[in-house]
């Protein structure tokens, strides 16, 4: 029978993800990703190489994914509103809490400015074209031009990530709450990023 090396990369893959967002880069173990994958270890070498290759290709994985599913070019004819965009990604952030982990140990990892983000430039070239498309809004009118479009998609992005990586400030501070839904938090995002980009 012939082995089925897509599948088994992407066993891999699955499993590292847990493994990474548990543990992180440093904590994360490759006997620990090979015995949750049901895969011998050295597949993990033959496929990926090391673990910090292993590392960025679950980044590089999960990144694709996210910018599958929520998309920040708006159908043709119709305007950016990045308050919706901010909504679809905390949407996809709640339904998939691993992904603001990972990316919470890549900056821990990379805080110091001596290591390089995973799959930097495919993600410099992703962003771009999201920092191309704020731009163009801007020049339309139809987004706050104030701030420049780098610094305004940079924002967003932070203000959605802040509710998955800092949930003991949200605990704090919400506890007196009149509101506690987890819908309010989705709507008060929403709103603030409406606001933050909306033409004066």
């Amino acid at each position: 029978m012939a082995w089925d090396t897509a599948r088994t990369q992407q066993l891999l893959l699955d499993a590292a993800v847990e493994e990474f967002a548990e543990f992180g880069p440093d904590g994360a173990r490759i006997a620990r990703i090979a015995t949750r994958a049901g895969v011998n270890k050295e597949r993990i070498y033959q496929y990926f190489g090391n673990k910090e290759q292993l590392f960025a290709a679950v980044l590089t994985s999960e990144l694709g994914k996210l910018a599958a599913a929520v998309p920040l070019a708006p159908a043709p004819g119709e305007r950016l509103d990045l308050g919706d965009y901010a909504g679809r990604v905390f949407d996809y952030h709640s339904a998939n809490p691993h992904f603001s982990r990972l990316l919470a140990w890549e900056g821990l990892q990379c805080g110091s400015g001596s290591e390089e983000p995973a799959a930097g430039p495919e993600r410099t070239a992703h962003y771009g074209e999201k920092v191309a498309a704020v731009a163009a809004a801007q020049r339309t009118g139809e987004v706050a031009g104030e701030v420049d479009p780098a610094r305004l998609m940079f924002s967003v992005i932070s203000l959605v990530n802040a509710w998955f990586t800092l949930p003991q400030m949200a605990r704090l501070l919400l506890a007196g709450a009149t509101d506690p839904r987890p819908a309010a938090d989705r709507e008060a995002v929403v709103t603030l990023v409406g606001r933050l980009t909306a033409p004066a």
